[in-house]
């Protein structure tokens, strides 16, 4: 017979199961998790377990960016699995607003809902909202941007945007050999993972003295804002001046690429970057051959947030934050001491997919074109 503990610590195994995000990556236990020195408090939901079907509500920050849309797609694949469970799921966009965001939770609370399902456009915005929501009886389970208080919210589904950025920042800096000029690209300001990233790859930049931050510009994770604001940088400081670029995500890092390639550097000339998610970043890198790092912050926690809703739901333990597994992928012959491929990117990157397709969104056979399943009416 388990014990109390016993049950704890299988649900925690469970819930970090990890996930395959290629046939030759990493498919070990979340090295976010191994890694952390901290312990992971396991909340007890028996509070809000119930007989289901149950009615989720999902208030989404925005759909504002290649990302954000497979992440949606992933949340409702995520719904498609449990149909036996969900029998109401209703969705807000808050457009990037976080004023409307927390209109749509105001709106969505008086749908009697029986939990929400948040992805917070600002961590200090939704903080106070999000708190009230418990603090009435409704369990939150914030998904890829999480809010300043553990208080405001059961679980935190993510994929460690502080690991994503610390290892990205140490192979450019061991690329660089420790000395060299860089520009910083983090994604949308005030948004969780953007600010999360920056901190911690300046934590990393710190602890090399040769590297000089050259500038530091918001995106807002477009490829667009990326390609304008690094040919603006290269036009001011020289396109012989700048040794490297760090960005957060592929999808400005593309943007940077383009803007190298528009002033008339190409191929293995165009100084190492750094940026997952998007494949056009990955193609660019392939096929021009400069050092490149990349790491996906993998949209399938959408679905994982959607299991992990139903495990509260249900009253199952769940792990105050959850680590959901990444793949290190870098360009052949750049690994660093430090910083070794999981995925070596020729085996990684999707020659014959669209720049646009959003790399591990744990769906298969994704193609977020003609992407479909049954959701609740």
């Amino acid at each position: 017979m388990f014990t109390k503990l016993s049950k704890l610590m299988l649900v925690v195994a469970i819930a970090f199961a990890p996930v395959m995000a290629t046939a030759d990556g990493y498919v070990g236990l979340p090295r976010t998790f191994l890694w952390n020195p901290n312990f992971n408090e396991v909340i007890d939901t028996s509070d809000y377990g119930g007989e289901g079907p149950f009615a989720i509500g999902f208030s989404n920050a925005s759909q504002g960016d290649g990302w954000l849309g497979t992440f949606y797609h992933s949340v409702q694949y995520g719904v498609s699995q449990n149909l036996d469970k969900i029998d109401r799921f209703i969705v807000t966009d808050a457009n990037g607003d976080p004023t409307k965001q927390i209109s749509d939770i105001q709106d969505l609370l008086e749908q009697d809902i029986d939990l929400l399902l948040v992805n917070p456009a600002t961590a200090d915005a939704l903080d106070p909202i999000l708190g009230r929501t418990m603090r009435r009886g409704v369990p939150v389970v914030t998904v890829a941007r999480r809010v300043e208080s553990d208080d405001s919210f059961v679980s935190f589904v993510t994929a460690s945007d502080t690991a994503l950025a610390r290892m990205s920042a140490t192979w450019m800096a061991e690329i660089l050999d420790g000395k060299g000029r860089i520009v910083l690209l983090p994604g949308l300001a005030g948004a969780s993972p953007a600010e999360m990233r920056l901190q911690a790859a300046k934590e990393v930049f710190a602890q090399f003295p040769g590297i000089e931050i050259v500038d530091t510009q918001y995106t807002g994770w477009s490829p667009a804002n990326g390609r304008q604001i690094m040919a603006a940088i290269i036009q001011r400081e020289g396109v012989g001046n700048i040794d490297g670029v760090w960005a957060d995500s592929g999808l400005q890092g593309s943007g940077s690429v383009e803007a190298f390639m528009g002033a008339g550097v190409t191929g293995t000339d165009i100084p190492p970057h750094t940026g997952g998610d998007l494949n056009g970043m990955y193609q660019l890198a392939h096929e021009n051959g400069f050092p490149f790092a990349g790491i996906d912050y993998t949209p399938s926690i959408g679905a994982a947030a959607v299991n992990l809703a139903v495990d509260v739901l249900e009253g199952t333990p769940v792990p105050q934050r959850l680590d959901v597994n990444f793949q290190v992928v870098i360009s052949p012959g750049h690994e660093t001491r430090s910083i070794s491929a999981d995925v070596l990117l020729p085996d990684y990157v999707a020659m014959d997919q669209p720049g646009e397709l959003i790399m591990g969104s744990g769906i298969p056979n994704y193609d977020p074109n003609s992407f479909s399943v049954d959701l609740p009416n």
